[in-house]
């Protein structure tokens, strides 16, 4: 089978990915062999080859986010079947989905809706998940009215807008002015311009000088945001956690979506599909979009990974194989 690989551990640059012929990946009793239909594109696929990977060898496959067709279960999977179209985020320890066939443990896949194509199933995994898990894993929404996202028109930003405005809060956004008729569709109640504006003035002109309930920060810097936090305030950090403050009662998250594989715990991996089928079931319903913006050719796939490298995407890339 045809793979896009990182060829050795010197490889570090977009330029040194490679298509090569690979062997058909075996699985184990609780995975599944998939067949690729889409592949989702995301900012740490080209991330995480900058530097050597302790858990890799090479030739090492990229990808993390895969939408397909079961093609044969392992023993001890009963949940599905071959013929079945599954979506799943895979571990980035290990070779992962930019290739015809993946394995892939069947405890963190998700059906996909007879509504749902692939390509909005791929396109709906990594940012949308982690958007999810912030709003609906790490906050607690029930004291929460008034949130603040970070990055509106990127990919988790975009996803977790419309979740939160789903679930009724009020949703202010920081966003650069080229990108604010992008994000206008989503509807949030104020974007602000963080080239432009004093994001603290402005969040505590919108809150009466109370500040945000929530924060989902997914561009770092997050100690600036303790002073737009209102008391009770939480912090869910997509990045690095800030070191906790001393005052305002609030609560800070960290947030590591793939960690759920590496972390060997199986109610954590089995919640990756479970959180799947939950936002899936809101897509279906038309009560969130993954914003894609293209789908390529696999052909293309080292070249969209270039143009998110040098943040010329707004909205979502996806790869067809088939």
């Amino acid at each position: 089978m045809q793979a896009l690989v990182v060829p050795t551990a010197s490889a570090h640059r977009l330029t040194d990915l490679e298509w090569q012929e690979r062997p058909m990946p075996t699985i184990e009793p609780n995975e599944v062999l998939i067949k690729t239909q889409s592949v989702g594109l995301n900012p740490v696929d080209y991330k995480v080859f900058t530097g050597p990977h302790p858990d890799w060898t090479y030739p090492h496959t990229l990808g993390l986010d895969v939408a397909g067709i079961i093609e044969a279960v392992g023993a001890d999977v009963h949940n599905f079947r071959p013929g079945q179209r599954v979506c799943g985020h895979g571990n980035l320890s290990e070779d992962g989905c930019f290739a015809e066939y993946v394995s892939f443990p069947a405890d963190a896949l998700a059906d996909i809706p007879t509504t749902v194509n692939f390509e909005t199933a791929a396109g709906s995994l990594c940012a949308g998940l982690t958007a999810y898990q912030a709003l609906y894993r790490k906050a607690n929404l029930n004291n929460v009215q008034t949130v603040l996202i970070h990055a509106g028109a990127g990919g988790v930003g975009s996803m977790a807008i419309q979740l939160a405005k789903q679930a009724g809060k009020t949703v202010y956004t920081t966003v650069s002015k080229g990108k604010q008729a992008f994000v206008a569709k989503l509807k949030p109640d104020a974007q602000i311009d963080y080239h432009a504006e004093n994001v603290t003035a402005k969040i505590q002109a919108l809150t009466a000088g109370q500040g945000v309930d929530l924060i989902i920060n997914t561009v770092g810097n997050a100690e600036a945001d303790f002073p737009r936090l209102a008391y009770n305030g939480q912090l869910v950090c997509v990045l690095n956690p800030p070191a906790f403050p001393a005052k305002q009662a609030i609560t800070i998250s960290n947030l590591d979506l793939g960690g759920a594989h590496r972390s060997g715990n199986p109610t954590q991996i089995a919640d990756l599909g479970q959180m799947a089928f939950e936002l899936l079931a809101k897509i279906a319903k038309d009560q969130v979009n993954p914003l894609i913006s293209q789908v390529l050719t696999r052909e293309q796939l080292a070249t969209g990974l270039a143009q998110i490298q040098a943040h010329q995407v707004t909205g979502k890339l996806v790869v067809n194989f088939d």
